[in-house]
């Protein structure tokens, strides 16, 4: 059947829906659904394609719940299908309505305690160690799989500040993969920081990183204490060169690419005294030349 001329048809609005919530920055995801609502006049549809995008956004970025007094990331790792995910540190799974943003049905989740495990609590205990002491608010997860006969290890990191109220979010993330191989091990990680800043302006700030490296491999001590190491290295060069990116880009904008070319005296303008000093001078040639 042809679209009416002022109205689009279901499909239309289905993929027109999905576009703006899968742009949705982190933390806005209700607002953005709530704004659609609104838009679309269709809640209904809406709510629907919202369950299903709100499962994507939570798993892309790494949301933390609480359940069970404990933080658990939702990624792609532990996600079981139906909409259950898996809590590696209790050894359960539950469901999760990610339009509501509730949790229901736990039962506990078998899991042999093989020497892969061995190596996983190892490695969690050493990168929640870490995440305390060097992140305000930070969550991670480590997760096993099996490929083939190798053990492959995700290692997943969220820290996120949303302040809405002061017209900002954002969210940084990382995650990083290796196999359980004798001798050496080659580490992969991808970091992304996201920025969204909205007051006055419509600022988006998306920062992504790769790195790669070969770590030793001898027993779980050791090589959680040098996977901690190279977390911290790296981590520490990411976010130094954020901030000397963030530095040069505030002294070429405001510094040399201003149409009028201003001097730079990184001091106040004292706004009040001058005014003041204004009115003084004013006053005082008033009254040697009459007006």
């Amino acid at each position: 059947s042809m679209c009416a001329r002022q109205e689009l048809c279901e499909p239309e609005k289905v993929s027109l829906i999905c576009g703006l919530l899968r742009q949705s920055p982190p933390g806005e995801f209700g607002q953005v659904v709530q704004d659609l609502s609104a838009l679309v006049q269709d809640d209904k549809l809406v709510r629907k394609e919202a369950a299903r995008m709100g499962a994507c956004h939570n798993k892309n970025n790494f949301t933390p719940i609480q359940i069970n007094g404990r933080t658990v990331l939702l990624t792609h790792y532990n996600n079981l299908g139906g909409n259950r995910f898996f809590d590696p540190q209790d050894k359960f799974s539950f469901e999760f309505d990610h339009l509501r943003g509730v949790t229901s049905k736990p039962q506990l989740h078998g899991v042999m305690l093989d020497e892969g495990e061995l190596w996983r609590e190892a490695l969690h205990k050493g990168l929640k160690a870490y995440v305390s002491c060097h992140f305000p608010v930070g969550n991670c997860c480590v997760f096993k799989k099996s490929l083939g006969k190798r053990q492959m290890f995700v290692a997943c990191i969220e820290a996120h500040q949303y302040q809405p109220s002061n017209h900002w979010n954002s969210l940084w993330k990382s995650d990083w993969t290796f196999a359980l191989t004798p001798f050496t091990t080659q580490v992969t990680a991808i970091f992304l920081l996201q920025i969204h800043y909205f007051k006055h302006a419509n600022l988006h700030v998306n920062v992504s990183k790769s790195v790669s490296e070969t770590l030793n491999v001898i027993d779980q001590s050791q090589f959680a204490t040098d996977f901690v190491k190279f977390v911290k290295a790296e981590d520490t060069k990411f976010h130094v060169a954020i901030l000397e990116n963030i530095q040069a880009l505030s002294e070429d904008i405001w510094g040399k690419n201003l149409r009028r070319k201003l001097p730079v005296t990184r001091t106040f303008m004292n706004w009040n005294k001058l005014l003041n000093d204004q009115h003084l001078k004013t006053n005082v040639s008033n009254t040697e030349v009459p007006p």
